[in-house]
């Protein structure tokens, strides 16, 4: 593992135990090359309560529009759509060690506007 992995899973470790001793709600994302997941975990994690990705045939059938910025903000409206459905409305935003920019903050902004609480 190199000194940029380490850097990454510091990062998630970090992150992952504050949101742990805090035990709320969390969307946490992992992106790919080609696309990006959003999950929404229980507070000690064990549980799924909500998911949505770019790989779903929902979205791909949906033609969101050139770019993956724009397939982000879709996924971060799905989830965000999905988790109100469960009734969750307060979360705590896991970017999974990843910088908040690009299709990161979109998902997080879009997923906001769609009235989850980060």
């Amino acid at each position: 593992m190199n000194d940029k992995d380490k850097a990454h899973q510091r990062r998630v470790r970090r992150s992952r135990a504050k949101i742990a001793q805090l035990g709320v709600v969390y969307l946490s994302v992992h992106r790919t090359l080609k696309h990006i997941y959003a999950q929404v975990f229980s507070g000690k994690g064990a549980e799924v309560l909500a998911s949505a990705s770019s790989v779903e045939a929902e979205l791909r059938n949906k033609k969101v529009g050139p770019g993956k910025l724009k397939v982000a903000e879709a996924v971060g409206e799905l989830v965000a759509e999905r988790a109100k459905a469960k009734g969750i409305t307060r979360i705590a935003f896991d970017r999974s060690g990843y910088k908040y920019h690009g299709r990161v903050k979109a998902l997080a902004e879009a997923a906001r506007a769609n009235g989850l609480i980060c």
